[in-house]
Order: structure tokens, then sequence, then C-alpha cells
């Protein structure tokens, strides 16, 4: 697991932005796993900023919803696919055929499901965006969901619901479902960076980094993947027991190492 911490928010967009571009720029029809909340927010406006300067172009770019709401209509202002659509996807004049997610307005969710599951086996992710939530949860994996989950719908904590409150006019107006992909799906991806800002992501930093592997912190799987990146800033950081040993990793890398030589050995 490579841990960065970076000063502050903005710092940490930046970089895992860096990421992105040269990936695509090494591989134009790269798929990207998308997350939604607040955590990604300073990736979208980096990458923006790069795309309306001519810095990169994601003209072949597949995107890749990790969840979504079961229930509500479609279009709903705070539906996943549509603040996608308004933070990221219409700025980079992506158009909605481009985005792929589950269809969570389908008869038969199961099914929906495991045809989302089918579609990104068949064409793995390159680099999943994650978020991580107070309880641990990535995606909408909540504590307790098996690490080996695939595409499924799950019934949220009341926590979650609590933490999502402040994007709806009550708790009562969010909904109880979702469809996410699973801990299994997401571990799938060629490449996972997780960005975490803010005191209040120290503990769960903290325990995804350097806390034991358990499903009751669904995000602690990221130990087992070959190539997760945890991005922090210096608040996010305040937990960590080997922060200065990160530090240090970040900055005396072996010049192999460094991404650009990653996008072309195949290990993104």
């Amino acid at each position: 697991m490579e841990v960065v911490i970076v000063a502050e928010p903005t710092a940490a967009g930046a970089l895992v932005a860096d990421r992105i571009e040269r990936l695509v720029r090494a591989k134009p029809n790269a798929g990207i796993g998308l997350a939604t909340g607040s955590s990604p927010l300073e990736i979208y406006r980096s990458l923006i900023d790069r795309h309306r300067t001519g810095r990169v172009s994601f003209a072949e770019t597949s995107m890749y919803m990790l969840d979504e709401y079961v229930g509500l209509p479609e279009g709903h202002d705070q539906s996943y696919r549509t603040f996608l659509h308004t933070e990221l996807l219409d700025p980079l004049d992506v158009p909605s055929e481009r985005l792929f997610g589950p269809n969570v307005h389908a008869d038969d969710q199961q099914v929906a499901c495991a045809e989302y599951e089918a579609r990104l086996a068949a064409s793995p992710i390159d680099l999943q965006i994650l978020g991580v939530g107070s309880d641990g949860h990535i995606g909408f994996n909540e504590p307790t969901s098996s690490l080996g989950s695939r595409t499924r719908v799950k019934t949220l904590t009341r926590q979650t619901r609590q933490d999502n409150a402040r994007y709806f006019d009550s708790i009562d107006d969010v909904p109880h479902h979702v469809i996410t992909q699973g801990i299994g799906t997401i571990l799938d991806a060629r490449h996972v960076v997780l960005i975490a800002c803010g005191e209040a992501k120290a503990a769960a930093v903290s325990s995804l980094v350097e806390g034991p592997l358990s499903a009751m912190f669904p995000a602690s799987a990221l130990q087992l993947h070959p190539h997760a990146t945890i991005v922090v800033d210096e608040a996010a950081a305040g937990m960590l027991q080997l922060a200065e040993y990160y530090r240090d990793v970040h900055i005396n890398r072996p010049a192999w190492q460094k991404l650009p030589d990653l996008a072309n050995t195949g290990l993104q």
C-alpha cells in the first residue's frame, strides 16, 4: 500500500489528477471508476482545469459508477448519476453513454447487478477513485460486508444515512437501499486510489492503513490490493503511527517506481 501525505486538500486532488492524466495520456481508452460525495471533488476540479486548458482529453475514456441510490426517480438532483454529470462529466464533455452504472430502475435488480458485474469483468477498471466513510465503508459496503462481495443491493446503516442527510431535506428523504460494487469487485480494479482529507477522516485513515484486516472496517480490504494508493492531507494523516516513514518513502521512491514508468509496465 502506497500512502502519500500532502499539505492540504487541493494538493491531494492535484496529485490524484496527475495520476489520472498520465494514465489517460498513456491509454486514451482507459476505464476510470468514479466516486461521489465531497472527497473526490478536488480531483474533479483539477481534471476539469486540465481539460479546459487542453492538457488532456477524455474523448475515448469510459467512466464507471461505484454505486447508486435505489428508489430515487430518474434525473433526481441527488442521484449519483446526476452528481457525476454536474461535477465532472458535463464540464469534460463526456456524453451520457460513456458513463456506465447499474440499472437501479430495473424491474429485477438482481439481474441489473449481475449485468453490471459482467460489464466490469469484461472491461476491468484501470483506476478506481474511492473515498472512505467514518465507519470504514468504501462504496456502500457497510461494516460486516464480505471482503469477497460483488455488485449487489445493500441496505444502508443509519450512520451512513445520517452522514448523507446533509444533501437532502431530511434523513427521511435519504434512500434505505443502494446498488454498489462489492469489495471484491473494487479489488479487481488495476489501481485503486483513495483520497481522504480533514481531521474527521483521521481515525478512518489510521484504521484502513494500519489497523487489522476486518469486515468490520471494509476499507481495510485495500491492504490486500497489489496497487492501492492512499492520498491524504496532513489533517487526515494525524493518527498514522508511521507518517514519517510514508513521507520518506514518497520523497525517496526509486526512479523505476515513478508513475510514468508504471504506466508502461501494465502495473497501473
